[in-house]
């Protein structure tokens, strides 16, 4: 075997090392907590060492933001960009094509552990700014590509002037993830579809209301 090949087996090894860290990191904070989730949980879990953990990440907290980033890296290539990748979508469609998405990933999860990112906020926004000032970035990002899509609806002449674009963003983002606490705690994905279909209907409005 060339050195080449070596280095590059063991850079496969150690990818796939990292990621069963992260994998079942983020298995057990989803259902545990952030804080009630320890480096013995995770270590047993991943079935790695301590010294394998601290060769990938320095600490929990930096595990912690790995598993933020790998959250939000997932769902934008499987949520977010599937329906607002074509440029020439009408909006709304895109929109609703989201909408829909997000119900089923719930109905994927069998509506267990609800929002990684809704209950990294809950359990982290006021007791680490690190992981706050991370999380609302997030979050932005998200209420800035519904926002754009809105603003372009608008432009289009799909939805009428009245649709003030960044409050509906917003009041889109708040009310999913509502509705995703909603769900997770009657564990019925009814409460989610009738969540997101009122939010067709809120849409709906602006589109009846277009110049």
């Amino acid at each position: 075997m060339t050195p080449t090949t070596n280095k590059q087996l063991r850079v496969r090894e150690g990818r796939q090392t990292r990621g069963a860290i992260l994998t079942a990191a983020k298995r057990l904070i989803l259902i545990k907590g952030y804080n009630a989730t320890s480096l013995d949980d995770l270590l047993g879990a991943s079935g790695v060492g301590k010294g394998s953990f601290y060769h990938y990440f320095e600490s929990k907290e930096d595990l912690g933001y790995a598993i933020l980033d790998d959250i939000v890296t997932s769902f934008v290539e499987r949520t977010l960009d599937p329906c607002f990748a074509d440029p020439d979508g009408r909006p709304i469609a895109q929109i609703r094509c989201f909408l829909d998405r997000v119900v089923e990933a719930q109905r994927e999860r069998a509506c267990v552990g609800g929002c990684p990112l809704g209950n990294l906020a809950s359990e982290m926004s006021d007791v680490h700014e690190g992981f706050r000032e991370r999380l609302a970035s997030v979050f932005s990002v998200w209420r800035e590509r519904l926002t754009l899509a809105l603003r372009d609806a608008q432009r289009r002449g799909d939805v009428g002037n009245d649709c003030r674009v960044e409050t509906v963003a917003q009041f889109l983002v708040a009310s999913l993830e509502g509705a995703i606490l909603m769900t997770k705690v009657s564990k019925d994905i009814g409460v989610m579809e009738k969540c997101v279909g009122e939010l067709k209907r809120y849409l709906a409005i602006y589109e009846q209301a277009r110049p």
